[in-house]
């Protein structure tokens, strides 16, 4: 058996940037790697800057993601199933940087940024092997983060606290079945003989804005790759 901390991602909008610069800004259809770990280290009060205290967060967690279904009674009792929808919202920035690597600036560039509508998520954590956090340390800080946590962008608050549950169970598809609505699909670190795709989103913590590759395994119905 092995202990899981599963948390719930709900608010009015969410956002979980993919690997981009300035323009473009994405989001993923489900948190990355690296937003939930920008979350826990807030939750924490790990600093930015703090690169050991963030590669030691990196390195002690396993996480998977399952998108919760929500469905809604309409009339004459039939049930619609409500799926989550994106939004973009122009913005403009002014001395935006010009590339990846260097600190000129020049004027006034248009961005787009992407939102996500009516999701909601369930993650579960666990602890890998030799963790130096221990995810007793992590659900404590869930419950009373020292930097106010947000859903991937400061422009996205909770609705709801993020701690659900801690419990033991024989791996992450158990854990996440005794967790409400109990439908959805996962996207889960732990291996599997399932379909799997390459996602870019584990942070390079000596390299700002850089990103490694991982592999997800998909348990479940429809998924969407990007």
């Amino acid at each position: 058996m092995l202990k899981y901390l599963i948390l719930k991602l709900h608010g009015p909008m969410q956002a979980w940037g993919e690997h981009t610069f300035e323009g473009h800004r994405p989001s993923a259809n489900f948190p990355t790697r690296s937003g939930l770990l920008g979350l826990l280290g807030a939750c924490l009060g790990i600093g930015r800057t703090e690169s050991e205290k963030l590669r030691s967060l990196a390195d002690s967690i396993g996480m998977a993601v399952r998108v919760d279904t929500r469905c809604l009674t309409i009339l004459g009792g039939r049930v619609q199933r409500l799926r989550q929808l994106k939004i973009t919202d122009y913005h403009t920035v002014k001395d935006a940087r010009k590339d990846y690597t260097g600190l000129d600036q020049h004027e006034t560039i248009q961005t787009w940024r992407e939102y996500l509508l009516d999701a909601e998520f369930s993650v579960a954590l666990w602890n890998v092997a030799q963790a130096s956090i221990n995810l007793d340390e992590i659900a404590q800080a869930v419950r009373q983060p020292y930097f106010t946590p947000y859903l991937g962008r400061r422009s996205c608050p909770l609705a709801r606290p993020l701690f659900e549950a801690c419990l033991q169970a024989e791996n992450v598809l158990d854990a996440l079945r005794n967790i409400a609505p109990n439908g959805g699909v996962i996207y889960s670190e732990e291996k599997a003989d399932v379909r799997m795709m390459r996602v870019r989103d584990v942070p390079l913590i000596n390299q700002p804005r850089q990103f490694a590759a991982r592999n997800v395994y998909i348990h479940g119905g429809e998924y969407v790759s990007e």
